[in-house]
């Protein structure tokens, strides 16, 4: 995939994050609150990982990317688990 691609497909994808309505009761805020955080840490994995995979060649690149699935899930849930 071309960087402007991946690009293009985040920046949709936080956008898209944003468009959510104001819950009702307290049952939908803690819903949404949970899916928040597991969507906030997957898609920081996700992110991680394609960064971590521009990086290095060879073995060097398979630990890049488990290093950037790592760090990029960790800052996900930091951000998104508030």
């Amino acid at each position: 995939m071309k960087k402007r691609t991946v690009t293009v497909v985040i920046c949709a994808a936080l956008a898209l994050s944003a468009c959510q309505s104001q819950p009702v009761s307290q049952s939908v805020v803690d819903r949404n609150a949970e899916f928040g955080c597991v969507a906030g840490t997957v898609g920081g994995a996700i992110v991680g990982g394609m960064v971590g995979a521009t990086i290095g060649a060879g073995t060097g690149q398979i630990a890049a990317i488990g290093g950037g699935i790592g760090v990029g899930g960790l800052l996900g849930n930091r951000l998104a688990c508030r």
